[in-house]
C-alpha cells in the first residue's frame, strides 16, 4: 500500500469514529438498559452470528487463505456510521441503530481480535506472515475506536451548541475519509483486487444479504417490532469497512486482507438502499419521525 495511505488511513479512521463520537450521548448507552431486549438481539446478531456466517461462507465457498481471512475480518467490524442515516430513512429505529452501532464500536476491542485471530489460525495454519499480537490489537483498537468516540461524546457533553453548529460539516468530512479509504485501497490494491473480485465478489454478497435475512428472522422470532427489525438487519449489513482496512494493512501488514473490505463496501449500499426502498412502500410514514444523529 503507497506509504502516504498508510500514515494516513489510522488518523483518517480516527476522525471517522470520533465524527460518530459526536453524535452519541450517554443516554445511547443506558437504553441498553432499558430496552434489553431488542440491545441484545441487535448485539448477538452483530456480535456472534455475522462472524460465524463470515467462517462459514469462506469455508463454503473455497476461498484462499487471504481472501477468507479478509471476509471475517469484514464480519467482525462494527456497523457503519451510515446505518442510523438508512435505518431512518426505511423507517427503523433510529434510537436502537445509534446505541447498536455505539455499543458494538466498543465491544469490538475485544472480540475483533479474539475473531481474527481464530480466523487466521483456521485458514492460515502456520503461515508465518500472517501474525496478530493480541496485545497489540487491543491497543490498536482502543486508541482508534473507544477513545475517539469518548472524546467525541465529551465535546458533544461540554460544548453542545457548538458541537451542533460543526457536526454536519464533520459528519460530511468523515464520509469524504470512507471514501478516500475505499478509493486509495481499491487504486493501491488493483491488482490483487483485479484477481480475487470474481473470486471474493460472491461471498461477500452473501454474506451481507445472509446477515440482513437472519437478523431480521432472529428480530422477528424474538419478538423485536418492524423498526427495531430494521434498525439490526441495517446494523448487520452496513459494515465499518474502513476498520476492516485498518486491521488487514495496519495490524497484521496484509494489505491483501483488506480487498474483502473494499469489495463489500462497494455492495453493502445497494442491499440497503433496497431495504430503505422495500420498507417505505410497505409502511406509510409516521408523524414525529426524527434522526438525531
Amino acid at each position: 500500500m503507497n506509504p502516504l495511505l498508510n500514515t494516513l488511513l489510522p488518523l483518517a479512521l480516527a476522525f471517522i469514529i470520533f465524527s460518530l463520537g459526536l453524535g452519541l450521548v450517554l443516554d445511547d448507552f443506558r437504553r441498553v438498559f432499558r430496552h434489553r431486549q431488542a440491545v441484545a438481539v441487535g448485539l448477538i446478531c452483530q456480535v456472534v452470528l455475522l462472524p460465524l456466517i463470515a467462517f462459514a461462507l469462506a469455508a463454503l465457498f473455497g476461498l484462499p487463505a487471504t481472501m477468507a481471512i479478509g471476509l471475517v475480518i469484514l464480519g467482525a467490524c462494527p456497523g457503519g456510521m451510515t446505518s442510523g442515516l438508512l435505518t431512518y430513512l426505511a423507517r427503523g429505529d433510529t434510537a436502537l441503530s445509534v446505541t447498536l452501532t455505539a455499543v458494538s464500536s466498543v465491544a469490538t476491542v475485544f472480540t475483533l481480535p479474539l475473531v481474527v485471530s481464530s480466523a487466521v489460525a483456521l485458514f492460515a495454519g502456520e503461515q508465518a506472515e500472517i501474525g496478530l499480537s493480541l496485545l497489540n490489537t487491543v491497543k490498536g483498537l482502543f486508541l482508534l475506536t473507544t477513545l475517539p468516540v469518548a472524546l467525541g461524546m465529551s465535546l458533544r457533553h461540554f460544548l453542545p451548541a457548538f458541537i451542533e453548529r460543526v457536526q454536519p460539516w464533520v459528519s460530511r468530512a468523515a464520509n469524504l475519509c470512507f471514501a478516500v479509504i475505499v478509493v486509495g485501497t481499491f487504486v493501491s490494491q488493483w491488482p490483487a483486487l483485479r484477481d480475487n473480485a470474481t473470486i471474493v465478489g460472491p461471498a461477500a454478497l452473501a454474506l451481507n444479504v445472509l446477515t440482513m435475512g437472519f437478523a431480521w428472522w432472529v428480530g422477528q422470532r424474538c419478538g423485536v417490532d418492524r423498526g427495531g427489525r430494521i434498525a439490526i438487519a441495517m446494523e448487520c449489513g452496513l459494515q465499518n469497512a474502513a476498520l476492516g482496512i485498518f486491521v488487514a494493512n495496519n495490524l497484521l501488514g496484509q494489505p491483501v486482507l483488506a480487498i474483502p473490505s473494499v469489495v463489500y463496501a462497494l455492495l453493502m449500499n445497494i442491499s440497503a438502499i433496497a431495504l430503505v426502498v422495500w420498507a417505505r412502500r410497505s409502511q406509510p410514514a409516521k408523524a414525529g419521525l426524527a434522526w438525531r444523529v
